[in-house]
């Protein structure tokens, strides 16, 4: 990463989507960017803000310059309480559509925070995708935020476009995902609904999939190592630039206060209980069980899970979130997990923590020897850095496809057996047995052959993301990955030589510079490029044919100078018109990161605007002479 010393640090906004499962992550990505020295602000909620400010106080305190922007959520405006400004677990079905509406609301205060705070770039979650458009008018990158993993937007891909689950009999008959790395199964009761029968959401998604192509690139919390083969097919597919700059949490979080503070809305207690009770226990002794932020089971699934876990014979620590709505149904009584708590404490094979939990100080414990996970993208890094195998759950979201990438790619986790996609707020029709849990509890924790090589590989994972972190790039960056900008001059000898100047100059920077012209213009300055070139510098001409005949031209008459003849003029500016559409091409195919181009071709900036890179304006007069032309036009 750079930092910009001569004029002003590198300044980059962060806007992370109202929900915690997106917030952290996207926020210690910003923080990771502070470290580097870009200088750093989270435009989010003031409620919102709770989840990650302690994190941003300590790094601010340790002189990084980051910091978050809070914004007044318009409650009242659309009809919520006071401090709902979450979509979360806890989140009423009814409150959601109104929380949208706050959004929307705020829109144009975020839009003219980018101007105001002058940012160079800005990061947004995929649920923002206005924020393509809003970067191309300022004319900055607008980079997106995937809280997911390569693998999931590979086989999203995948499903939606070769729609496999539309080949078979019936929701449980398996399908092959055509067109990936490896050879993954699935079944149509997996995959999400919203891809099954198309609503308002698979609408939205189409949105989102359209700003990422007019969007400079996008970042992942991901790493090489984890699932190079998907980093490097998703960017074939997709056609964009990506970039895989985890395992953030890992980045961000190097001490116990980093790690205690990340997601903490709730006062610190002085003893925790259940660091204390793990540090009873022996090494890979203890199993973790927590199913994510945005999760709530029926009272009957909840049965089966206190049934399994203490008829595992194995110690456990279970992050639950009751079911009030359940009240006491489900076969479990009123105060079931309860009882099961006391019963568990008592004789110290199971510890219970009700809604938060420090996931991160939890899982590097050595007492914890695997998870039982609902494979939230966010839980599989960070289980994959403390190099633990996980029994898979898959809920809603991506969660089916990740179960893919941990269990049949890396081979380091055990499926529950679960079948079913739901929605993220409702409890679905299936309930997976206590005998399905406790088999895959006991092939995670009983030590046997398979238990053994999952866990080698699990070891081997969190050595390659602990090493990711030592480097300055997170993933290979091949060559042809440099910096890329194209170039076009006017058709004037004034106004191509200094600009091929500037071109020249950037490439003796390790820029990959390409000048386009008609081959007039070109023999200006060939040789100086091509010397260039032999030099070892990545710069080259891509000469566009002159369509001298279809205006009336003698072939040769291609630029403006002293010898042009009056009634050529106007047949050289329409020539120049009709090569405007393969210039345009040209920009796409040839994948400009940014466009530098003359002052005479102003359509440029709508096109630069259209593939969400930056345009750059040449104008060959002095800093004076334009200062004092607006002047007299003012």
């Amino acid at each position: 990463m750079a930092t910009l010393k001569e004029n002003h640090e590198l300044r980059a906004i962060f806007v992370p989507f109202l929900s915690t499962s997106h917030i952290i992550p996207l926020v210690d990505m910003a923080r990771l960017f502070a470290m580097h020295g870009v200088d750093v602000t989270i435009l989010t909620t003031s409620h919102n803000a709770k989840i990650f400010q302690k994190s941003i106080d300590l790094d601010f305190h340790r002189g990084r310059p980051i910091r978050t922007h809070p914004l007044k959520f318009p409650a009242s405006d659309v009809g919520l309480p006071a401090g709902v400004e979450a979509i979360n677990v806890d989140t009423p079905k009814d409150m959601i559509p109104k929380i949208y509406m706050g959004l929307a609301i705020l829109q144009p205060e975020i839009e003219n925070l980018f101007n105001q705070l002058n940012a160079d770039f800005i990061v947004t979650d995929l649920f923002y995708p206005w924020t393509a458009d809003a970067a191309a008018k300022l004319g900055i990158p607008r980079i997106m935020f995937h809280g997911a993993s390569y693998l999931a937007r590979s086989a999203l891909h995948s499903v939606q476009h070769y729609q496999p689950h539309l080949k078979v009999e019936s929701d449980s008959e398996k399908f092959v995902l055509p067109g990936l790395p490896h050879q993954l199964e699935m079944t149509p009761l997996q995959i999400p609904a919203w891809v099954r029968s198309p609503n308002d959401y698979t609408e939205l998604m189409k949105t989102i999939m359209e700003s990422e192509k007019r969007s400079y690139g996008s970042v992942f919390n991901s790493f090489y190592e984890l699932e190079g083969d998907y980093y490097v097919h998703y960017k074939k597919v997709m056609g964009t630039k990506s970039w895989g700059l985890g395992p953030v949490s890992l980045w961000a979080n190097h001490d116990a206060s980093d790690k205690a503070a990340r997601g903490q809305t709730k006062p610190e207690s002085k003893e925790e209980g259940w660091l204390k009770w793990l540090n009873t226990k022996p090494e890979n002794s203890v199993l973790y069980v927590s199913f994510g932020s945005m999760n709530k089971f029926p009272q009957s699934q909840l049965v089966e899970i206190a049934h399994a876990l203490e008829g595992s014979g194995h110690d456990f620590i279970w992050v639950v979130r009751k079911n009030e709505e359940e009240g006491g149904g489900g076969g479990g009584g009123g105060g079931f997990l309860e009882e099961f708590e006391k019963r568990v404490r008592e004789s110290g094979k199971g510890y219970l923590i009700w809604g938060w939990a420090p996931q991160l100080l939890i899982l590097e414990n050595t007492a914890i020897g695997g998870l039982v996970t609902h494979c939230g993208w966010n839980t599989v890094v960070e289980s994959v850095n403390a190099g633990l195998p996980m029994a898979t759950w898959p809920l809603f979201a991506e969660h089916f496809f990740n179960e893919k990438l941990v269990v049949d790619v890396l081979r380091i986790g055990v499926p529950v057996g679960a079948q079913e996609w739901r929605n993220w707020n409702e409890f679905g029709s299936e309930v997976v047995s206590r005998e399905d849990i406790g088999n895959a509890i006991a092939c995670l924790m009983d030590g046997g052959e398979e238990d053994a090589e999952m866990r080698r590989r699990a070891k081997k994972l969190s050595v390659e993301a602990k090493k990711a972190i030592e480097k300055l790039t997170l993933v290979p960056i091949p060559m042809d990955t440099k910096l890329k900008v194209i170039f076009l001059p006017f058709a004037s000898t004034s106004h191509i030589i200094p600009i091929v100047d500037i071109a020249r100059v950037l490439a003796m920077h390790g820029v990959d510079v390409t000048i386009i012209a008609p081959p007039v213009a070109t023999s200006f300055f060939q040789s100086s490029v091509d010397g260039d070139s032999s030099l070892g510098r990545s710069i080259r001409t891509h000469v566009v044919k002159f369509p001298a005949a279809e205006v009336g031209l003698p072939d040769g008459v291609e630029i403006f100078n002293a010898d042009t003849a009056p009634d050529m003029v106007a047949k050289i500016a329409k020539a120049l018109q009709l090569l405007e559409k393969e210039i345009e091409k040209l920009f796409e195919q040839l994948q400009a990161d940014c466009i530098v181009t003359d002052m005479f071709y102003p359509w440029t900036a709508d096109t630069a605007s259209r593939l969400g890179i930056p345009r750059l304006i040449f104008l060959g007069g002095s800093y004076l002479a334009h200062s004092a032309y607006h002047s007299v036009k003012t």
